[in-house]
């Protein structure tokens, strides 16, 4: 591998940190001006490129090309900027990326699979350069973020996810797998646009989508094996609950959005009672919206609760109340409710908004996941401030522009006492002299690990209690510090190191069950993570 090929390759370009050395044994005299730079000074140099634009999508754009380019510069950039390059490379700028995927693509990155590959799906995977896949993300692009149907321009989310598990998780980018299954798309809007890189059809559905998704599932599982993790990633509700529950005993599967999330958040509960006190179990939760991430966020909590108090999960549910968009879920409902909103629907009249919602219940946590913003009114803060001392409030739906109420509305609303996270990153506030620092309940926290966990104790398959695992550590790497800022999450500058320990978690509660393949056991798990994570760090070419 040499010369002018050598330096085409983003897996082995260095640009101008080839030393003189590498120059003259790989044939590269004379195809780059003379000087020899460092790895620090390229990345010096290529963040004060990206800080001069003005707009997140020409820097979202700047950051793919580098990823086309060299590799390995921008997993350094991502993983030593991660604050700032984070809401590039994923939430929110990576939804408008996706809403303008037909005009502002240049490569294809990824594996796009379509309805015209039915019956050959097998021969596309084989298609994909790389044998040895540990990651596979892929989405049908039904349900993007809280943008909707994206169709085939879904591809940015798999393929910022797995840009995510490599700098945040330390999976090797060559065993990561972007996949999109085109299976047409009920956006008009797309439908009718020149630039559309999709089939221009309707959304298949039923046994034809069942079909689909099945010879696609037994081709994954044909080709790189038993010990794959399937990450689905934005489907649509009435699927992404089947998919789960008809893969979960036959393949390693894991949905983001319902467990990812549920994860995330349960952790920031754990974290948020060392500042408000009592046991997740003394606590009353109301959920506004009753989709995949309510329902799987609600779940979790109740099998936490249940296991901290050895009390059957039916009771557990009791304690978690959840409205959607006909008012509280109650069991005069049950029979016009979908299957996965059945366990939520407790005794009780029915009541028919928000606000009405919060005067019965009197939780003393409050989440969102309605995917509409400005759902947290001025008078549902206050309300839930009047009886709480410090109410728990996570507005946890993205982009920015659908965040349920922002760090200003709750801090102010709730005369600066609400512990206060969210889904898309905002600023600190300064209310009555202090400053208030929203914590993030972002997926990228446990996911990378997660899998980077998955991977490295050869799990075959993810267990409810993985998930209460990676909760635990991630609570647990909260500090005094943090706390006394208002923080119920970690600074996300110590991400790999979080990322480690969530790892650990995961592969020893795997070891446990009996679900991990990789003899013999290592004896310091987190040890062990570190040693197994992906360095950005240029190599030296004899």
């Amino acid at each position: 591998y040499c010369g002018y090929n050598l330096l085409r390759d983003p897996r082995y370009n260095k640009g101008l940190a080839f030393t003189e050395k590498e120059r003259e044994t790989h044939y590269l005299r004379g195809l780059l001006p003379p000087a020899v730079t460092s790895q620090e000074l390229q990345e010096r140099k290529i963040m004060h490129n990206i800080r001069q634009y003005q707009l997140p999508l020409q820097r979202y754009m700047a950051m793919m090309d580098l990823q086309e380019g060299n590799e390995r510069l921008f997993y350094k950039l991502l993983i030593d900027n991660v604050e700032e390059l984070l809401p590039i490379v994923y939430t929110p700028t990576v939804g408008e990326a996706c809403q303008k995927y037909g005009s502002i693509f240049s490569r294809p990155q990824g594996l796009y699979i379509s309805l015209k590959e039915k019956g050959k799906i097998l021969e596309v995977l084989k298609n994909w350069p790389e044998r040895s896949i540990q990651v596979i993300v892929v989405t049908d692009g039904e349900r993007i973020l809280g943008l909707g149907d994206l169709g085939c321009q879904g591809m940015g989310i798999p393929v910022g996810k797995l840009s995510l598990y490599t700098a945040l998780g330390g999976v090797r980018p060559s065993a990561c797998l972007p996949i999109t299954l085109d299976v047409g798309t009920n956006n008009e809007e797309l439908l009718n646009d020149e630039f559309y890189i999709g089939l221009r059809q309707r959304r298949v559905t039923g046994q034809e989508y069942a079909d689909f998704l099945h010879e696609f599932m037994a081709a994954v599982k044909q080709n790189y094996g038993e010990k794959v993790l399937i990450q689905f990633e934005d489907f649509a509700n009435h699927n992404a609950f089947d998919l789960l529950a008809r893969y979960g005993t036959t393949h390693l599967v894991f949905n983001d959005d319902i467990q990812g999330t549920a994860s995330v958040v349960l952790a920031g509960l754990v974290a948020a009672l060392k500042l408000v006190g009592g046991t997740l179990a003394e606590h009353t939760y109301l959920f506004l919206g009753a989709g995949e991430a309510g329902t799987g966020i609600a779940e979790l909590i109740a099998l936490e609760m249940s296991r901290q108090t050895k009390t059957p999960i039916d009771e557990c549910r009791k304690k978690i109340w959840l409205v959607d968009s006909k008012g509280l879920i109650v069991s005069t409902r049950k029979e016009s409710l979908q299957h996965f909103k059945k366990p939520w629907a407790h005794e009780h009249e029915h009541v028919g908004n928000l606000l009405d919602a919060v005067n019965a219940i009197k939780p003393t946590v409050l989440i969102g996941t309605s995917g509409k913003g400005q759902t947290f009114t001025q008078e549902v803060v206050e309300a839930i401030s009047s009886f709480n001392e410090m109410p728990i409030i996570l507005a946890l739906s993205n982009p920015t522009s659908q965040a349920e109420c922002t760090a200003e509305q709750a801090y102010t609303w709730s005369k600066g006492r609400a512990v206060f996270a969210t889904g898309s990153p905002f600023d600190p506030v300064e209310y009555n002299g202090k400053t208030h620092v929203p914590g993030q309940a972002n997926n990228a926290y446990i996911f990378p690990g997660f899998g980077l966990g998955v991977v490295m104790s050869g799990a075959i398959r993810v267990h409810d209690d993985m998930l209460l695992a990676a909760s635990e550590a991630l609570a647990q790497q909260v500090t005094q510090e943090n706390f006394d800022k208002g923080l119920i999450y970690p600074p996300f500058s110590n991400i790999r190191k979080i990322s480690a320990h969530i790892a650990a978690n995961v592969a020893a509660r795997a070891y446990e069950l009996g679900l991990a393949s990789r003899r013999p056991r290592p004896k310091d798990l987190v040890k062990y993570a570190e040693s197994c994570m992906y360095s950005p760090i240029y190599r030296n070419y004899r």
